[in-house]
């Protein structure tokens, strides 16, 4: 009877400890982290980029107008859309006519000058025409008082000859006197011809100078073409007087940059900026550095523009860098004729299939540092605990393959197929911690 109350205490014991295990165990249990897993799946890493932009001119033309002239009215805005013969602003027509007097002063002073070099010019011919018939009868006149000079000389030169060919009578004393006299005859004959040759040369060569061309002037040449473009500069401004003073859209665009105001002197080059409708629009988009992985040169892209069920369906011809946002590329895709305005905004979509993996988890199981290139998931294990076997979260180093924002494929070989992955936890846990398994 004794042992069977101990055998029958004895199993109330154990009873009662099987139900304060349970007990504690099941208090253990509720205070763990409850978790979900999920097996590593196969699918394809698709990449879709989607990125805004905006529609931008494809060419632009340049309204220019004279220089130095003051902007009465301005008759255009930013974003204006104008038609040719549009008007775009006015000329200041007082300063205008101020400064068409002031041309015509110029050229009016030019034309004088002109004036004075010519009638100097035909003063200095009519004076070199003088010098040379002077010249010229210098030469007459001095060749017939040379040549009578030289015939005065043979005169006496004949009449030495004669007496000494007479001898009667003549001692020899006489006769060496004639002999002298027809030498001295001879001297003075050739001394003659002599002085007309050098008196003949030295004027020749006076009237040589004389015909001698004048040194090259260019001034009349340059300030007659001074004049001319001075007129045509005048004609320009003239022609804006005529028109007064508009000045007008020569083809049909949009305004997209204004250099002047009412009031405003115009500058050299462009007064204003449009769009030229003879080049069609452009899409423009700016892609971040992980965007730019998926789009690149000749890969096929749609663009949508706002307000537009039309979709085209086209190719990226184009990238730079940024220079507004440095480290970001610029692509331009070329738009059909009379598709988008300039301002209106758009997408650009890229999609790609990507390759196929058969490690593939949900990125938000991923943890780590994009920084250190480390990354980890958390991974469901079993083991033999104080209250039996348990489970526990244990941190698995992995791979990052491929990923968007819905999949990433990862490689490690501490995982497999049947490896479970947590994807879901009630509750805060760290590596090694025990948790509660939902299946």
């Amino acid at each position: 009877m004794f042992k069977k109350r101990i055998f029958v205490g004895f199993a109330l014991f154990l009873g009662l400890m099987w139900i304060c295990t349970l007990v504690s165990k099941s208090i253990y249990a509720t205070k763990l982290p409850m978790v979900r897993t999920a097996l590593m799946e196969e699918k394809y890493i698709e990449h879709r980029v989607e990125a805004e932009g905006i529609v931008v001119e494809g060419g632009k033309q340049a309204v220019t107008a004279v220089s130095g002239l003051r902007v009465k009215a301005l008759n255009v805005h930013v974003g204006d859309r104008i038609e040719e013969g549009d008007l775009l602003f006015q000329i200041d027509l007082e300063d205008l006519k101020e400064i068409i007097k002031e041309k015509q002063t110029e050229i009016d002073k030019l034309s004088m000058q002109v004036g004075a070099i010519l009638e100097n010019q035909e003063l200095a011919r009519q004076k070199k025409e003088i010098q040379e018939a002077r010249a010229r009868e210098d030469y007459d006149t001095t060749a017939r008082q040379k040549d009578t000079d030289i015939g005065r000389a043979a005169d006496v030169y004949a009449r030495a000859m004669e007496d000494l060919e007479d001898t009667d009578g003549l001692s020899e004393e006489d006769q060496r006197a004639r002999e002298d006299a027809l030498q001295s005859a001879a001297y003075q004959e050739a001394d003659a011809m002599r002085e007309r040759d050098k008196a003949m040369k030295d004027i020749q060569r006076n009237i040589e100078d004389i015909q001698f061309p004048e040194a090259s002037d260019a001034t009349l040449s340059v300030t007659q073409t001074e004049i001319a473009r001075r007129k045509e500069d005048l004609s320009i401004y003239q022609k804006l007087l005529d028109e007064q003073g508009e000045v007008r859209a020569a083809a049909a665009g949009m305004i997209t940059d204004i250099y002047v105001d009412a009031g405003d002197i115009i500058p050299e080059g462009a007064a204003m900026m449009m769009t030229d409708d003879a080049v069609p629009c452009q899409f423009k988009v700016i892609l971040d550095q992980d965007q730019k992985k998926y789009v690149g040169f000749g890969d096929e892209v749609t663009v949508k523009l706002d307000g537009s069920r039309k979709e085209l369906e086209t190719e990226a011809a184009y990238f730079s860098e940024s220079r507004t946002m440095p480290g970001s590329f610029e692509t331009f895709i070329d738009l059909p004729e009379n598709m988008g305005i300039p301002g209106l905004s758009g997408t650009l979509v890229r999609s790609e299939r990507g390759e196929k993996y058969h490690t593939c988890v949900s990125p938000q199981v991923i943890y780590g540092s994009p920084e250190f290139n480390k990354y980890y998931v958390y991974v469901l294990r079993e083991r033999e605990g104080i209250l039996g076997p348990e489970y526990y979260a244990e941190e698995v180093n992995v791979r990052v393959l491929d990923q968007n924002e819905d999949w990433a494929a990862i490689s490690s070989p501490e995982l497999d197929g049947e490896s479970q992955i947590i994807v879901f936890s009630d509750k805060e846990f760290v590596k090694g911690d025990v948790v509660r398994w939902d299946k």
